[in-house]
């Protein structure tokens, strides 16, 4: 290769200047951007759109919680084509928002990728059924038509059929189910996969031809698979593996943490303006399906006893357990093997914990109670 002439050098380096000086940042030494106000930019991937379900990073960034702990942070839209943790993993993000399960199968195969905070406690997903057709758990599923989603979002499903005694081959007729309720509300599927803050809520928004009035939750009946023993892990901040060497991004990786969580404190006692601030933030989805999903989120952070964010041990055990041993309808697991000792880490988010608990900041909500959202037709 050519050497590049000491003038064009120098040309291509006040270029360089000036292009940062009309943007506002500029690159330290390190390689990191800052803004103007000296504060290090973060990009954060999440694994959907932004909706209630990352309600805690949207208010951290419009309530300044970022800022406080020296950063500027870039939310990344996810969607159906978009990987997070590959997006971290290939330094196209400095975080990820993933589930676990998707993660460790990202990790298997090659991606750099650690769970610093967990954030969802509690599994979101579950199988909802007309209440008609008396499916009270997962063993009535047999001879039903069920739907599920695929893409790694149906191991809980499988797992519960498992457990019951239904082989999920044969003794069920299997169903690829759009990200909607369209089939399941036309009767085409007995049993459908919904999050209990997005799809389940769907239900409920729409009216019920038979009476012309919404549906209510006396309609349907639902399987949550934590009552069932086979919830998995879901969305969790991933890091960078390779980059948790250095000790700025060490550092750096407590400041996101504490703020988010922080986020997370904020939409716990704060829904209504959570539900504005997801709004403004540019959702596709309503002012009254995003309260509901902020307020059935806090559900599955609410109350966490050891510290929101604290990975538990137990439910990270079992949630490899089902990723290691259920097969799907392909006969495919999510995992060949057991994650190796990087996959996880609570050194960071113990660091965040401190933070937050030295600023009086409740990180446990013992007395977190949820409220009562009531839905209107599309979540309008």
């Amino acid at each position: 290769m050519t050497s590049t002439p000491r003038r064009l050098r120098a040309c291509l380096a006040l270029a360089a200047l000036a292009a940062a000086a009309l943007t506002g940042c500029s690159t330290t030494e390190n390689g990191s951007t800052t803004t103007s106000d000296g504060l290090t930019k973060v990009r954060l991937q999440l694994q959907w759109f932004k909706q209630g379900q990352f309600a805690g990073y949207l208010a951290a960034v419009d309530q300044g919680f970022y800022n406080e702990q020296g950063l500027s942070v870039e939310i990344l839209d996810g969607g159906t084509d978009i990987v997070p943790q590959t997006v971290l993993a290939q330094g196209q993000a400095d975080y990820a928002i993933a589930w676990v399960p998707k993660a460790l199968a990202s990790r298997e195969a090659g991606a750099g990728i650690t769970d610093v905070a967990q954030v969802f406690q509690r599994s979101g997903t579950k199988q909802v059924s007309f209440k008609s057709d008396n499916i009270a758990g997962p063993a009535a599923l047999r001879g039903k038509t069920v739907g599920n989603w695929g893409y790694g979002n149906e191991f809980e499903l499988f797992a519960g059929m498992t457990k019951a005694g239904i082989d999920p081959a044969k003794d069920v007729k299997l169903v690829q189910q759009q990200f909607d309720m369209n089939a399941f509300l036309a009767k085409d599927i007995n049993a459908a996969q919904a999050m209990s803050y997005n799809e389940y809520a769907q239900l409920l928004e729409t009216k019920n031809p038979a009476t012309g009035k919404l549906y209510t939750a006396d309609d349907f009946a639902t399987i949550d698979w934590n009552d069932e023993g086979v919830a998995m892990l879901q969305d969790a901040i991933w890091a960078n593996t390779e980059k948790l060497k250095d000790a700025k991004y060490q550092d750096q990786t407590v400041k996101f943490i504490a703020a988010s969580l922080k986020g997370w404190v904020y939409c716990r006692d704060n829904v209504d303006k959570c539900r504005d601030i997801t709004v403004a933030a540019g959702s596709t989805l309503g002012a009254t399906h995003q309260q509901w999903q902020i307020n059935e989120v806090n559900k599955l952070i609410w109350p966490s006893p050891a510290g929101v964010g604290l990975i538990d041990q137990a439910a990270w055990d079992r949630t490899v357990k089902i990723a290691k041993e259920t097969r799907n309808q392909e006969g495919a697991t999510v995992l060949k093997k057991d994650p190796d000792a990087g996959a996880l880490t609570n050194e960071y988010v113990t660091k965040a914990l401190d933070l937050l608990k030295s600023g009086g900041i409740d990180v446990t909500g013992t007395s977190f109670a949820p409220s009562r959202v009531t839905l209107t037709e599309g979540g309008k």
